[in-house]
């Protein structure tokens, strides 16, 4: 059997008398796209928080490729391979595209950072850098500009990459299409399609066309308690999704991936 990239069993989060997550159990297999969606309060940013080390669980356990970090700091969750994107984009708005890299670069690698413009000067963090700007299909007219000057979709590839750099086993990827337009959610969709395979990712998205296109599972949060865990085949199928969440119209119109 495949070790999973990350496996959440019973996860229990209560703020007083709410239990935001109900036991909820959670497995992202490696390489794979795995879509969490759920109504507004379903508890999908508090499992964000309790997988990533930013709030701490009154349940369950939690493993990286069979290592426990249940009890793990954010920082040991890191080390472990877990990586996350969030809601609002987190860039150096005023250093530029590629010293953001390179500074991502350098954290990863063990690097200092008293002099950290100085590894410019280092030739194995400079390629990694430009291979991660490459990657992330980021334009290398964009490099010199301040990451702030960016349209909100490139800021978006620049958070992506910048995620990427430590080149973790699970990526936590927290609504990266918020915000955008058609367009931008297209490149966006793209670039994290070109990813599968390399890099397990846990995608919450509220934009259903998106989720149905990259998804290889899809797993359904109501009311702090997951309902379904399937491909997108089997979620369009679920009567109990359907009744809970995404309705039979909807369910329609959704795009074949």
């Amino acid at each position: 059997m495949t070790m999973p990239a990350l496996h959440a069993e019973n996860l229990v989060k209560r703020y007083g008398a709410l239990v935001a997550t109900d036991h909820v159990s959670l497995t992202v297999l490696p390489g794979e796209i795995h879509a969490l969606i759920g109504p507004n309060g379903a508890g999908k940013s508090t499992l964000i928080h309790l997988l990533s080390g930013t709030a701490p669980a009154d349940g369950g356990t939690l493993s990286i490729a069979g290592r426990d970090i249940t009890h793990a700091s954010l920082h040991h969750r890191v080390a472990a391979g877990l990586s996350r994107s969030y809601q609002v984009t987190n860039i150096f708005q005023q250093s530029t595209v590629f010293e953001n890299l390179l500074l991502a670069v350098q954290a990863h690698a063990g690097s200092s950072f008293c002099f950290w413009r100085a590894g410019r000067d280092d030739s194995v963090l400079t390629q990694a850098a430009r291979q991660l700007a490459m990657d992330c299909t980021i334009e290398p007219a964009l490099w010199a500009l301040p990451a702030g000057t960016l349209s909100h979709g490139e800021q978006r590839k620049v958070e992506f990459a910048l995620a990427l750099a430590g080149h973790p086993k699970v990526l936590l990827l927290d609504e990266p299409m918020a915000g955008m337009g058609p367009d931008e959610t297209l490149r966006m969709t793209a670039l994290i399609a070109s990813m599968r395979g390399r890099v397990a990712m846990l995608l919450v998205e509220h934009d259903m066309d998106a989720v149905f296109r990259l998804a290889d599972r899809i797993s359904v949060l109501v009311y702090g308690r997951m309902i379904a865990t399937g491909t997108p085949d089997e979620i369009r199928a679920s009567a109990a999704v359907r009744e809970a969440y995404l309705g039979d119209e909807w369910i329609d119109e959704v795009p074949d991936a």
